[in-house]
């Protein structure tokens, strides 16, 4: 078997192709012997994003500097929550289009360049440790910016390992950093120029691909260029480390609530109901919290993430997302893992009660939302009571909607 001839294995492979034939909705995981692990995102059957790897922050750093050029990476600021969700290179490209940072047509870029780098480097890991895959059916990029064609991508992967072998490079990865080992034998090889270049760069400090960047050339180009010096033992390629993003943390949002008010507990209610959301915010606020809707699925993960909840009230099932997949999500957030969560659901059978605890709710509340069950759930698990006054206020309100019901 030739070097150009090696690639995916043929179940993997084969796994892609039918994850189109399904027209699936979720994750595809792939984790090598190695410890290496990739995520490739579905929707209706085609790729929407992908991620892991060795260096997910050098290759998230790599596309911006290439494709958005306008962006100082120094200076973006992010918060800590904003980078600690599985997704957080894409999440933080919608961050900048909402900001009006970057243009939609860059994400669009930027998602088919790193989808095409994560299935080379698969195709290369491959070769020399074996992988096995699962697939999870939790959706999280419900409102993709990009849609990839699987089948495409993996004919472009074959393509682009085909040439990378035949230029003799089947046994070094892009990931690898060149440093300078001879620089006295690189001096009578090559002129000043080339050689204050060589040494300006090949320091061990940036990979093959990083390079590419610098120099504005493929990755193929600069590559090959440096297998006669690498052959020699002039220069060696050497493991490095990923590069984490320098997190500038950003203020919360301003508001124009006093000090108290900042610490008066906040609500949130994730259900497509208005009549839901309306009831939930009559009975939160008489009793002196504050309160924030958020009727649309989609965008439940970032508003909770900007917002910081004390405690959440999350419909079960929803258009596009679930509260089961919303919740999962949320627990995988360190921020998130001690806040409430208040599964709302119109069926109070012992299987959704079951499930619901499985992906890490805290309580289960059945419809029709009555206002003693939810002044109680909220008096249970937060620790900031109710002054005297909006106490009476609340158990007013409570005998007039007590009876309400909110439909699903």
């Amino acid at each position: 078997m030739t070097p150009q001839d090696l690639m995916v294995s043929k179940d993997l492979l084969n796994e892609f192709k039918i994850c189109t034939q399904l027209q699936y909705n979720g994750q595809l995981k792939v984790q090598s012997s190695k410890g290496q692990q990739w995520t490739f995102y579905y929707r209706l059957g085609r790729i929407v994003w992908a991620t892991g790897g060795k260096h997910p922050f050098r290759r998230w750093r790599r596309q911006m500097a290439q494709n958005c050029s306008q962006i100082d990476l120094d200076k973006l600021r992010f918060r800590v929550e904003d980078i600690s969700m599985e997704y957080w290179d894409y999440y933080l490209l919608e961050l900048l289009y909402k900001r009006q940072k970057i243009q939609r047509d860059q994400i669009h870029i930027i998602v088919e360049n790193t989808i095409a780098e994560l299935f080379f480097d698969l195709a290369f890991e491959t070769n020399f440790t074996t992988v096995t895959y699962e697939r999870n059916q939790v959706v999280i990029l419900d409102t993709p910016m990009s849609f990839t064609s699987a089948d495409i991508s993996l004919k472009q992967m074959q393509g682009s390992w085909k040439t990378w072998s035949e230029a003799g490079l089947a046994n070094f990865s892009p990931d690898l950093a060149p440093v300078l080992r001879k620089p006295e034998q690189l001096q009578q090889l090559v002129s000043s120029s080339v050689y204050n270049n060589f040494v300006n760069f090949i320091n061990g400090k940036y990979t093959l691909r990083d390079l590419a960047i610098k120099m504005k050339q493929s990755v193929l180009l600069v590559s090959r260029s440096l297998l006669p010096y690498i052959l020699k033992g002039i220069i060696e390629l050497v493991e490095v480390p990923d590069l984490p993003l320098v997190i500038n943390e950003t203020k919360n949002h301003p508001d124009n609530t006093s000090g108290k008010d900042a610490k008066t507990p906040l609500v949130a209610c994730v259900d497509d109901s208005a009549q839901v959301c309306k009831m939930l915010e009559q009975i939160i606020t008489s009793n002196g919290m504050r309160f924030i809707k958020i009727q649309d699925p989609v965008q439940a993960l970032p508003t909770l993430i900007q917002e910081k909840p004390d405690l959440i009230f999350l419909d079960l099932t929803m258009p596009v997302a679930s509260g089961y997949e919303i919740c999962t999500q949320l627990r995988r957030i360190s921020s998130f893992a001690d806040t409430p969560i208040i599964i709302l659901t119109g069926n109070d059978g012992l299987l959704d009660r079951v499930r619901a605890k499985v992906v890490g709710s805290t309580d289960f509340l059945t419809k029709p939302v009555v206002a003693d069950r939810v002044t109680g759930i909220t008096r249970k698990y937060l620790p900031v009571q109710a002054p005297a006054k909006i106490k009476s206020a609340s158990h007013s309100l409570a005998n007039k909607v007590s009876n309400l019901e909110a439909c699903h």
